[in-house]
């Protein structure tokens, strides 16, 4: 009987806190991190200011709990897609560009917060170590890029740095919440970006409809 009064407490006690992650998200996607005040979260929550503060040490604790749940998930499926790509690192490059540029625009909001949005250091220490995570990814596929002769000899690192800076500075204008959401087809914008990184990298430029 012992146990299973612990194993309940133990469930209401992570339902509390899966809540408390819940809404400090919803927060953030709809209004930015700088909205995500400790007693806004515990309202949406439905728990005391006191709850929270039992589950985290703090608010940058939680709020930097918050952006690494969201920040894997987005990279998980980047990489998903990358993975379905194939081998071709053309395609792998493509599938970057597309998938990372379409979900941010997709979640306008979550993605500048998660990108832009000035933070606290623990959140801006995530966001490092998500950049990173990135910067490995377009390095693997430039690397092999180079060395199957479908892109240009270059410094690996360096070019896969410069690519991702690109993908996310085209991105600045698109997902500002200060401003209207792009008037035109988000494909246009993708192809340009697309185009971009290949010239940089001296593959051939994204095919025109036409020929696709």
């Amino acid at each position: 009987m012992a146990y299973r009064r612990t194993e309940s407490t133990r469930r209401t006690a992570q339902a509390k806190r899966d809540a408390v992650l819940g809404a400090a998200r919803a927060l953030i996607a709809e209004s930015g991190f700088a909205a995500a005040s400790v007693a806004a979260i515990a309202e949406d929550a439905q728990v005391s200011v006191g709850s929270v503060y039992s589950y985290f040490d703090n608010r940058e604790a939680l709020l930097a709990q918050v952006f690494r749940t969201a920040a894997e998930y987005e990279f998980a499926q980047v990489d998903a897609a990358v993975r379905a790509a194939g081998p071709d690192p053309l395609a792998r490059l493509d599938a970057l560009i597309g998938t990372f540029a379409d979900r941010a625009l997709r979640g306008r909001r979550m993605a500048w917060s998660l990108l832009f949005e000035p933070v606290i250091p623990a959140v801006d220490a995530e966001r490092l170590r998500l950049r990173q995570w990135y910067r490995e990814m377009g390095e693997s596929i430039i690397a092999d890029g180079v060395e199957r002769s479908v892109f240009v000899s270059t410094d690996a690192p360096v070019a896969a740095s410069a690519v991702m800076g690109a993908i996310s500075e085209a991105l600045v204008g698109a997902l500002n919440p200060d401003t209207a959401p792009p008037s035109g087809p988000p494909v246009v914008l993708l192809d340009t970006i697309r185009d971009f990184c290949r010239r940089a990298l001296g593959a051939p430029p994204v095919p025109s409809k036409e020929n696709r």
